[in-house]
């Protein structure tokens, strides 16, 4: 309440999201104390965090929409920050970070999933990356009209070509709690964003493909030749072996990275709800 009774200038809608916490989040939400305009909204389970941002998105009203994490890693300071950035035209306003107090692996991690990115998905990408985001009705109306299961909704924010721009910011550590952002939501992160959003595991299967059936072939030819002309090879299960393993191995690759394509557009077929909402609370008894 501190945050919005300082910034009055400003009409804020607040939104609660909880996806699928199991502790006593609810309960204690509702008996807590609230600025005007805030509404809790109920997922019937964990989702995953992008699910929850669109849950948001969708029921959110005003003219700029933005979140922030219930860990308060990033000031809500930004908010204001990235809204002075907005009114100078931008539709899209990002906070990058200008440092993190992860762990090297993780900072690791998100460099090269950075790096990635900007390679085969969006050259516009930041090499630092980016946790928060602030946007105007027009861009959550396109979300809103396209809600992608298995996909990065920053990405997908990224492509639509409006005119952005981003301002630098100090993450803070974590003052309470463990993070749940696994390894394994890590990964499946990165593999959501090239498929959804980059032919390139596609375009890696095909030449990898074509690399392996030239080798092959002048592979052959060395063998044809060698054989005609000095008669010195002699034949070997170790090599056979070892020939058939890499072969079966680049093989299950290039049928797992497919099998990653069909199972998504099988996903978007069904048209599945990427979220599904258990109650929508007024705080306070207020309205927008």
């Amino acid at each position: 309440m501190k945050f919005t009774d300082s910034n009055k200038e400003i009409d804020f809608e607040i939104l609660l999201i909880n996806d699928g916490s199991t502790d006593d989040s609810v309960s204690v939400i509702k008996r807590a104390q609230f600025p005007r305009n805030t509404r809790l909204i109920n997922l019937s389970k964990n989702f995953g965090s992008h699910a929850a941002l669109r849950a948001g998105i969708l029921h959110a009203k005003g003219d700029l929409i933005t979140f922030l994490y219930a860990d308060l890693q990033d000031s809500a300071d930004n908010v204001i920050r990235m809204y002075n950035k907005s009114l100078e035209g931008y539709d899209i306003v990002w906070a990058h970070r200008k440092s993190t107090n992860n762990s090297f692996l993780e900072r690791l991690f998100s460099k090269k999933y950075s790096s990635l990115m900007k390679k085969y998905v969006n050259v516009k990408y930041p090499a630092q990356g980016f946790d928060i985001v602030l946007f105007s009705k027009k861009v959550a109306t396109l979300i809103n009209q396209n809600v992608e299961s298995n996909s990065s909704i920053f990405l997908q924010i990224l492509n639509l070509g409006f005119n952005d721009t981003h301002i630098e910011y100090e993450k803070v550590a974590r003052k309470a709690g463990k993070s749940k952002w696994t390894l394994s939501k890590k990964v499946k992160l990165l593999i959501d964003s090239f498929v959804a959003f980059s032919f390139a595991p596609i375009r890696f299967v095909s030449m990898m493909g074509i690399s392996f059936f030239v080798l092959g072939v002048l592979w052959t030819g060395y063998i044809v030749l060698r054989k005609v002309m000095f008669d010195d090879l002699t034949s070997g299960w170790p090599a056979l072996i070892s020939v058939l393993m890499i072969g079966f191995g680049i093989t299950n690759i290039s049928l797992g990275i497919i099998a990653e394509y069909l199972w998504r557009t099988l996903d978007a077929s069904r048209k599945r709800p990427v979220f599904i909402i258990e109650e929508i609370a007024d705080i306070n008894n207020t309205s927008f």
